[in-house]
């Protein structure tokens, strides 16, 4: 299955299985991108937030038009936090950002539930790293690059490289077939 991509400097399109990384500056404004690649050739998504609430991912969606009936979101942050939390249909929780085998669980399963063409976009990796650690991010990446590629599924993975050694960056770097650099201009450069 190929899907289309609508990022400047970006093949047109992808192959189901692709996993995309997106570097960016800690400054950088991410959403435009994200939300872009959530709305395009997409019947379902699922937004992983390790970065932001459930209730700031749906006001990100609602501001740049994204049709909110087709996604899901898995709030990794408001338990932890003791944020007030209504579970509904398309918003999920897990206990801390570093519930790692809770966040697959889900990707898993919304992976499962779902037919046609499939996005996911886990925002963000850094803030994973930040609570579960450097090996433990990397290998949940793995994890879910495995599974996209079992459910012929796509995603974009955000990573900001500042907080991390240049090794590290390279390390995820080596497991996507395709990266966006994201500058501080707001310029992109695309590697695929």
């Amino acid at each position: 299955m190929e899907y289309s991509l609508e990022i400047d400097g970006a093949p047109e399109t992808i192959p189901g299985g692709t996993g995309v990384l997106l570097l960016h500056p800690s400054t950088g404004e991410t959403d435009r991108i994200d939300t872009d690649f959530l709305k395009t050739d997409t019947d379902n998504f699922l937004v992983i937030s390790t970065r932001t609430t459930a209730r700031e991912v749906k006001q990100k969606l609602e501001y740049y038009d994204v049709d909110e009936k087709r996604a899901e979101i898995l709030d990794t942050l408001s338990i932890e936090r003791g944020y007030s939390r209504r579970t509904s249909d398309t918003v999920h929780y897990v206990a801390a950002p570093d519930d790692v085998d809770g966040i697959i669980d889900h990707i898993d399963g919304f992976l499962e539930a779902h037919d046609g063409k499939l996005r996911i976009s886990f925002d963000s990796v850094t803030e994973l790293a930040y609570y579960a650690g450097d090996d433990e991010a990397l290998e949940t990446v793995e994890r879910i690059l495995e599974l996209l590629d079992e459910h012929d599924a796509v995603g974009l993975f955000h990573v900001s490289e500042e907080p991390h050694d240049e090794s590290l960056v390279e390390d995820f770097r080596d497991l996507f077939s395709g990266t966006i650099d994201l500058d501080e201009d707001g310029s992109i450069d695309a590697d695929f």
